[in-house]
């Protein structure tokens, strides 16, 4: 938090928009979402991040230590929330961002500066009074 977001993986999700510089440096407020097809909690928040992207903000999907088919097969069949969806097949990206565990969700700044880190699913109350605060304290600035 406070430092300019690590790099993403160029691998991309076969059949989805690969992360690219450009499409981090939207210069507006962006979402980066760790996430994996295997994962119950990532599952909980799958509507509420199709929610956010609908209500225009752009999220970046990091799908890691999972496996491409399956990953490929989450979005297809369940809406893909995310403008551009990196593959990190073996977690690296992940560990220069400091995820523990899926879901973590980043909030960037529009100079692509890490403004909160949210570790678990984007629901409930704990989304509600610590995630959602921060997010339109950053779509303020």
């Amino acid at each position: 938090v406070g430092k300019p977001a690590p790099a993403i993986t160029q691998d991309a999700l076969t059949d989805f928009p690969n992360v690219t510089a450009e499409r981090l440096d939207t210069g507006e407020v962006t979402l980066v979402n760790f996430w994996a097809s295997w994962c119950s909690p990532c599952r909980a928040e799958h509507p509420k991040l199709l929610e956010m992207q609908a209500s225009g903000i752009p999220i970046i999907g990091v799908n890691f230590k999972d496996l491409a088919r399956d990953a490929s097969s989450y979005l297809n069949d369940d809406g893909n929330p995310f403008a551009a969806v990196a593959f990190d097949e073996r977690g690296r990206t992940a560990i220069e961002w400091g995820v523990t565990a899926p879901p973590e969700t980043f909030i960037l700044d529009k100079d692509g500066v890490v403004l909160f880190r949210f570790a678990g699913p984007l629901i409930g109350s704990d989304f509600e009074q610590r995630f959602l605060p921060e997010l339109e304290k950053a779509q303020s600035d």
